[in-house]
């Protein structure tokens, strides 16, 4: 099939709908599909038999151009985030009618369905990210308690809230917090450098390429995301089969992704309780290896083979 791909970020984003379609380009060629990916899909353009649209309100103009120009070949609308938990429950008409338009909807997560319309729900289908560990993975350091922080800074990530519960550690902790992330305004670079002044424990690496940043991941003794809002983070995946325990905030998008027994949640903003939680896995060697059986349980939930043939199936059940 000829399928394209939209996504409101330019391809070479580091933003996470980029990431989420250039790995979907590469799933789908492999199926032996013909993909192209752009940023908007333009009128005229028929030599299409599917549209994939990322993100139901940010890609609403090419998801009602395309039901305007044929009203019966596939719509794919995925779900990736701030669509799900912010545009859909405030009712934001565009987003809204995104949903009627599709064909199928894909969402990141299992916890996604129960925010959606039983209706909806009926043409749903879940599809977990997937992520290749490095060959080489880093072994972890000895000389400190390396966690991290794989996290672009803007407000959704609450992304300074690990260093904030670093601060509050006792003098003698040897937990350091590496933070690899690019700063999305200039208030946000601010404040990571002056986090950086004032906490000995906390290092912003900027932003870091994929492969680097997997480096860094895998030689961690945690992966903590804070973030208040998540659609399905990809670094879950990427901590997952790397077998890095993860902390993350009790969030719809979180739970989804790694079950709501999950031993790893902290309340969203909380630093309080991220410290405390720091504070047993560095003191208590059974917390972490508690957490890392988990999280090695789930590793063929995001292997690329899984999301693979979830691609598969839901488009062999398209009628072309």
């Amino acid at each position: 099939m000829k399928i394209i791909i939209v996504t409101p970020q330019p391809p070479g984003s580091t933003l996470g709908n980029a990431i989420t379609a250039n790995r979907w380009v590469k799933l789908l060629r492999e199926l032996g599909h013909e993909v192209v990916l752009a940023m908007h899909w333009v009128p005229g353009n028929e030599n299409c038999d599917v549209l994939i649209a990322l993100h139901a309100r940010r890609s609403h103009p090419s998801i009602q151009q395309f039901r305007q120009a044929d009203a019966v070949r596939p719509l794919i609308v995925a779900l990736t985030g701030t669509d799900l938990y912010g545009d859909l429950p405030a009712g934001d008409p565009e987003a809204l009618r995104s949903l009627e338009l599709a064909t199928r909807i894909v969402v990141l997560q299992e916890s996604a369905c129960e925010e959606l319309p039983a209706e909806v729900r009926l043409r749903t289908a879940v599809i977990y990210q997937s992520a290749v560990a490095p060959s080489n993975p880093r072994p972890p350091r000895e000389d400190c308690f390396e966690v991290c922080v794989l996290s672009h800074l803007r407000d959704v990530k609450d992304p300074l809230r690990a260093a904030l519960a670093a601060r509050q550690l006792h003098s003698e902790s040897r937990v350091r917090i590496l933070h690899a992330g690019r700063a999305l305004s200039s208030d946000w670079e601010a404040k990571a450098r002056e986090e950086e002044r004032i906490n000995a424990r906390y290092q912003w690496m900027g932003d870091q390429p994929h492969d680097e940043a997997m480096q860094l991941l895998s030689g961690s003794r945690l992966l903590v995301l804070s973030s208040l809002m998540e659609g399905g983070a990809s670094v879950i995946a990427e901590a997952v089969v790397c077998g890095v325990p993860i902390l993350c905030s009790d969030i719809p998008g979180n739970v989804g992704m790694l079950g709501r027994d999950y031993r790893g949640y902290f309340p969203p903003r909380d630093h309080a309780e991220l410290r405390e939680m720091l504070r047993r896995a560095e003191g208590d060697r059974r917390y972490p290896d508690l957490l890392r059986r988990r999280v090695l349980a789930f590793q063929s939930r995001f292997s690329p083979e899984a999301e693979r043939d979830s691609w598969s199936r839901l488009l062999a059940g398209l009628r072309i």
